[in-house]
């Protein structure tokens, strides 16, 4: 795929631009793809979850009964982990998710996520609203026949105005062109983007 069409706000074609065939029509490499999905999903895990073992649930220090005679089973401690509000046995602990990956194996899996999504994206010259109105983009995304779609939009630089708009639409993300991550490209249905981010994200993929 060396061209794509370049649309108006519309949906019109106004002319088609090259775009980097290294970058937007390599054969996706799954594998790594798949890694890397996996790397930008487990990073978003806190790996704060924790639960107490019997040393440090409070209480429990004296042996409910004495060892024999009683006629229950013996115990050392009500705290022990087969009581009710005794410790979690294996319980989870503090940890830390975040996967580790290579430099050329992350350009990959992000080159790859382009290409896989190239036929899914969309080119306008200019994404701008005069307003922060969400019904303003709701427009503008009707025009495009995006409005019930999954849709992904980078820009080269984030406008406030822009940030305000789509924050409100659920089936919206903004980004800019520096932010181009695989877990976004491959979780959306289009992609809705402008020559110049177009151009940045060359830029720093080439």
């Amino acid at each position: 795929m060396e061209k794509i069409a370049l649309l108006n706000l519309k949906g019109e074609k106004l002319k088609d631009i090259k775009i980097n065939n290294e970058i937007f029509g390599i054969e996706p490499n799954k594998n790594v793809l798949y890694d890397a999905i996996i790397l930008t999903r487990a990073s978003l895990r806190q790996g704060t979850h924790k639960t107490k073992n019997r040393s440090e649930v409070s209480g429990g220090g004296r042996k409910p009964w004495r060892q024999k005679g009683t006629g229950h089973a013996r115990q050392g401690s009500i705290r022990a982990t087969q009581w009710v509000g005794g410790g979690v046995p294996f319980g989870p602990r503090p940890r830390d998710y975040s996967i580790k990956m290579n430099r050329k194996e992350r350009r990959l899996a992000l080159i790859s996520a382009l290409s896989t999504k190239a036929e899914d994206m969309m080119v306008v010259e200019s994404l701008t609203l005069k307003t922060p109105k969400t019904k303003e983009l709701k427009s503008l995304l009707e025009g495009l026949k995006l409005e019930n779609t999954n849709t992904l939009i980078i820009v080269k630089e984030l406008e406030e105005n822009m940030i305000l708009a789509s924050r409100n639409l659920q089936n919206v993300v903004l980004i800019d062109a520096s932010e181009v991550n695989v877990l976004d490209l491959i979780s959306a249905d289009k992609i809705l983007t402008t020559e110049e981010a177009i151009r940045s994200i060359e830029e720093v993929l080439k």
